[in-house]
């Protein structure tokens, strides 16, 4: 599937969701994920990677270790050139039909062991108004049901967003939970490192845990919204994908992408 390809609107607008295969060669993988490991060794980073010390007599969590890093693109100069690729620009204006807008990076480690992220929606989060935001997620290993790899709900982007119930923690770091609605049945996408996941806002989707004996499941994902967007949950900032700040009022209800459960979070 190439940038150039229809069918990767035409999958987008149907399903939710599109994968572009080795969008990125792997070099540039290796790259980002070498200095995502030299971030990690050198500690926090307040406000943005923030691990935790394991109590002593308790298992230790995966997450305290290596938590998710937020915004990774306001203090990694790598991370805003990957957030502001022109490789992802390129797709995203079709997919959203206008100008895009960069609004959040993240960096997931997850570990084995580790949890994962009960089914969700994004814009949920965002609260992006009016319409949805776009979710571009890199995939950083290879990534499948074993470590943790994602699964979409297709059809759920045309839906509104629901009311969460609260998830199961001992499988999820987050509190939040969609189930899938009638009818309508999660699937897995086994991705290999450069492809990247394009989906809508709207689509339920999530991760289980990393059941690997020793396969780490690092991703690098952006949110993007349309330029004609009006307000965005204050967490959030948008860029021009050429770096220059667009400050938009602040919608309710927002926060970042999860609400962690308190006693076991990787945040």
């Amino acid at each position: 599937m190439t940038v150039g390809d229809m069918s990767v609107l035409r999958q987008f607008e149907e399903n939710g969701f599109a994968i572009v295969r080795g969008l990125f060669p792997r070099s540039e993988i290796d790259a980002l994920c070498a200095e995502f490991t030299t971030l990690h060794a050198a500690g926090p980073i307040p406000g943005h990677f923030e691990p935790r010390a394991t109590e002593t007599g308790r298992p230790t969590d995966p997450l305290h270790t290596y938590p998710r890093v937020m915004h990774p693109h306001r203090v990694n100069a790598l991370s805003l050139r990957f957030l502001l690729d022109p490789r992802l620009r390129d797709i995203l204006e079709r997919l959203l039909g206008e100008e895009p807008l960069a609004a959040q990076s993240m960096f997931y480690f997850k570990p084995p062991g580790a949890r994962g992220q009960a089914l969700h929606q994004d814009n949920f989060y965002l609260r992006v108004e009016p319409g949805t935001c776009v979710a571009a997620w890199t995939a950083c290993d290879a990534i499948d049901r074993e470590n943790g790899g994602l699964e979409v709900v297709p059809g759920t982007h045309r839906m509104d967003l629901f009311c969460p119930e609260e998830a199961d923690a001992a499988l999820s770091f987050a509190r939040e939970y969609v189930p899938p609605p009638p009818g309508l049945t999660a699937v897995p996408v086994d991705m290999e490192p450069g492809d990247v996941l394009f989906f809508n806002g709207s689509l339920v989707h999530g991760s289980g845990p990393n059941h690997s004996p020793g396969r780490f499941r690092r991703s690098f994902i952006g949110h993007y919204v349309g330029r004609s967007t009006e307000r965005i949950g204050g967490f959030y900032r948008t860029l021009t994908m050429s770096g220059e700040p667009v400050a938009l009022p602040e919608s309710e209800g927002a926060g970042p992408c999860g609400t962690e459960f308190a006693a076991a979070s990787p945040h």
